[in-house]
């Protein structure tokens, strides 16, 4: 059975069929996941029974690997998956899920802000591909939405506005936008903010689109309550139900999306339920700016 993809949301995102990626790709394959992922930005897989392992060598075979460091609040002790996995479970190392006050999940409740991952990184991150092991009773779906489909619908005024903006991105921004602002000296460190453009072209496909997340939270030159109101203002136009696909998980899904073309949320589920999905990412080419200390 040949490769093939279908629409699924409202102009992008696409599911696939007639592909196991648990087995060695020949390039033919290799290259027609790419191209699905220039035109649809998300790809759903279903049924893809894999072990790390597995998950490991499909996502090495379309780049390079970027590796999951310092960017949560758990300790190297702590971890249940090597560096190669981003851990975005709700789990500790014995395989529980954390207590609803659990310093760690309540870091963890900061994904459920539309975002963009690794935009914190200099160098962002370019595919995630994230692979459901087990899911809660209810809720927990992740929901997409499209930026070059964001971006064409502004006016054209807005768009020579926002042309040259660069903006700095941290996830204490996004944590404090939810009322966790409890870093330690280290974690300030580590978290420090770097720069992105606001508006980025794919390499891929020319297009243009917002590079929007929850870690923006200034925009160099701006004063600070004018650059908030500017950014909320195009995230809610960015995340208007046109532009948006909301997956609903089943165990063995693996999604892929493009984080230079979409921004993401999870949603909500119930604390005491295990839900454990395992992140595997390729790291972006260059990064969107210049870095200068922020």
């Amino acid at each position: 059975m040949p490769l093939t993809i279908r629409q699924v949301g409202p102009c992008f995102a696409g599911e696939v069929a007639g592909i196991d990626l648990t087995k060695p790709l020949p390039a033919a394959d290799i290259a027609a996941i790419h191209a699905g992922m220039d035109k649809y930005a998300v790809l759903v897989f279903h049924d893809q029974d894999f072990t790390d392992a597995q998950q490991l060598t499909f996502t090495q075979s379309l780049g390079p690997l970027e590796l999951a460091i310092g960017t949560s609040l758990r300790r190297p002790e702590d971890h249940r998956l090597p560096t190669t996995f981003a851990d975005v479970s709700n789990l500790d190392r014995d395989n529980k899920p954390f207590a609803r006050d659990d310093r760690r999940r309540l870091f963890a409740i900061g994904n459920r802000l539309w975002h963009s991952d690794s935009s914190f990184k200099v160098i962002p991150a370019k595919y995630s591909l994230l692979h459901a092991r087990s899911i809660p009773s209810r809720g927990g779906n992740t929901e997409f939405a499209y930026m070059p489909g964001a971006y064409d619908a502004l006016d054209q005024e807005t768009k020579d506005l926002i042309e040259d903006l660069v903006c700095e991105h941290s996830q204490m921004y996004s944590r404090a936008k939810l009322g966790f602002t409890d870093f330690t000296p280290e974690e300030r460190e580590r978290f420090k903010p770097v720069r992105q453009r606001l508006v980025r072209t794919h390499p891929s496909t020319g297009r243009k689109s917002l590079y929007l997340s929850s870690h923006a939270g200034t925009i160099i030159g701006w004063p600070e309550p004018e650059a908030k109101a500017l950014l909320l203002d195009l995230t809610e136009a960015a995340t208007q139900r046109e532009f948006v696909y909301s997956h609903k998980w089943r165990v063995g899904d693996l999604v892929m999306w493009d984080n230079r073309q979409t921004m993401h949320r999870a949603r909500p589920f119930p604390h005491d339920e295990p839900r454990d999905v395992r992140r595997t990412t390729l790291m972006g080419d260059a990064p969107t700016v210049a870095q200068q200390a922020a």
